[in-house]
């Protein structure tokens, strides 16, 4: 399956409960980035940046978790069992198995997926971050979105995909903090 398959298949039209319930939640955001702004809590890039990671966030979690039709709970437990399929020594047998050039495309994608919310932490925080803030936050957002695949029935759980897309999330934020630096010239 190509990358334009991908993104076809994982993010489907969303409806307009949908449509509202993220303008509701990007509204509210505008409304207090406009209040931390006028306070001077924040500048104009923390403001544009957490706007940026809000809406990608939910780009992800849509594509990932909520506009998936549920199926049934699946999960793999066995770390790294990627990896092994995809050298040939593993023995997993994934349910839907993907040959080992679709798990390595897979695994690639998965490590892209959290890249630009990398990217966009030190604009948001206003300062460098130490890779494993990045790494952390990876961690975190990969969590919660593997678990709410489990809970929903809407994918396969995995520790692979929480160990690809935190170390995604860790390259952007490293690559984040060179931009900020040619932004602020520090």
């Amino acid at each position: 399956m190509d990358i334009y398959q991908i993104i076809i298949t994982h993010n489907r039209s969303w409806t307009i409960r949908e449509i509202i319930a993220f303008a509701v939640v990007f509204l509210m955001a505008v409304f207090l980035a406009a209040v931390l702004l006028r306070l001077h809590k924040i500048v104009i890039i923390q403001a544009v940046c957490g706007l940026l990671l809000l809406t990608f966030l939910a780009i992800v979690f849509g594509s990932t978790v909520f506009t998936r039709i549920p199926g049934i709970r699946q999960y793999q437990l066995e770390i790294f069992w990627s990896w092994n399929e995809i050298l040939g020594i593993g023995t997993c047998g994934r349910l839907g198995s993907t040959t080992g050039d679709g798990l390595l495309q897979e695994n690639l994608l998965n490590i892209l997926l959290l890249f630009p919310a990398g990217i966009l932490l030190p604009g948001l925080t206003g300062r460098k971050l130490k890779w494993w803030m990045g790494l952390l936050v990876g961690i975190a957002v990969s969590s919660a979105i593997e678990i709410s695949q489990l809970l929903l029935c809407r994918g396969l759980f995995e520790f692979d995909d929480i160990i690809h897309n935190s170390l995604g999330c860790m390259l952007g934020c490293l690559l984040g903090n060179r931009m900020l630096r040619l932004v602020y010239g520090k």
